[in-house]
């Protein structure tokens, strides 16, 4: 779905979190950056994939690297997601849908026969110069920290 590839530079972008704050990509800058697309809060394979990210947070932090989850739904959904299962991460809540069309990966998808649009749960990996150094298209739920590690070859 995402034109975006490795050696692109990545998009800039903003948008609200959980508690209603702004992030930006250039408080990012300078720093590895995982910035993780999915489709719904709640939802078995999201919830895997956004636990197995918790549950590897430190490791991750301990390579310097962010994360920020992005879907479209609300801030108050991400806030019940993150209480529910200590997230530690923030997660931006794209109802506009300008992150989610800036990276690509809003568009037609299908789901037990039916057409729709929506979210394509992709990774992109970014580094401390803004350099997208790899993008997961075949996000595995259960094995993402590892995927994400050695996407940044680590």
């Amino acid at each position: 779905m995402t034109t975006l590839q490795k050696g692109d530079k990545a998009p800039d972008f903003s948008g609200i979190v959980q508690d209603g704050s702004e992030i930006k990509s250039s408080d990012y800058s300078g720093k590895k950056l995982v910035v993780y697309f999915y489709p719904r809060d709640m939802t078995p394979t999201c919830t895997t994939q956004a636990c197995n990210i918790r549950d590897n947070f430190d490791a991750l932090k301990g390579h310097g690297i962010e994360i920020i989850g992005v879907n479209d739904d609300p801030a108050k959904k991400h806030q019940k997601f993150i209480d529910k299962h200590g997230l530690p991460f923030p997660l931006i809540a794209d109802e506009e849908r300008s992150v989610l069309q800036a990276f690509g990966v809003w568009g037609p998808k299908k789901f037990m026969g039916k057409e729709f649009d929506g979210t394509h749960r992709t990774t992109f990996l970014i580094d401390e110069e803004g350099t997208i150094v790899d993008v997961i298209k075949k996000v595995k739920a259960k094995e993402h920290t590892d995927q994400i590690l050695n996407g940044f070859g680590l």
